[in-house]
């Protein structure tokens, strides 16, 4: 059983994860219309990455009888300058992902929810490799 404060966190997440989602496919047309095919593919491949996080909390939040909660699809950014531009926002973008994750691992522990501190730990490996992929791009 989680608690009602760690689910709406997680339900934050997911809303964080499928937000990440979109602008990755929006960055992906944004590259196609420019010409960039293999950025193109990079930032579907993320996009499909992201949504791969949003959908293992979603589960994960049914398999300790909480709610997952679809988020709203708002509007996200579509038009950028320079491909040097997007990797300086997907890498600050990445970051606060990073900084939430390590947020839900502190509540984890406040909570004494050792199951889901031990969930998130594939999210902060995880993030580690996002960061260290985008600023090697950079």
């Amino acid at each position: 059983m989680i608690s009602e404060k760690m689910e709406k966190a997680l339900n934050e997440q997911i809303a964080m994860e499928g937000h990440s989602s979109f602008v990755y496919l929006s960055i992906a047309s944004w590259c196609d219309k420019e010409g960039l095919d293999g950025c193109n593919q990079f930032f579907r491949r993320q996009a499909d990455e992201e949504r791969f996080h949003m959908l293992k909390i979603f589960d994960y939040l049914s398999e300790v009888d909480g709610f997952a909660k679809v988020p709203a699809i708002e509007q996200v950014p579509h038009e950028y300058n320079s491909i040097q531009e997007i990797f300086k926002l997907t890498l600050e973008q990445e970051r606060k992902v990073t900084s939430s994750i390590n947020d839900l691992v502190r509540l984890s522990l406040d909570e004494n929810d050792y199951t889901t501190k031990n969930f998130l730990e594939w999210y902060v490996a995880e993030q580690h490799e996002e960061e260290t992929l985008f600023k090697s791009v950079l």
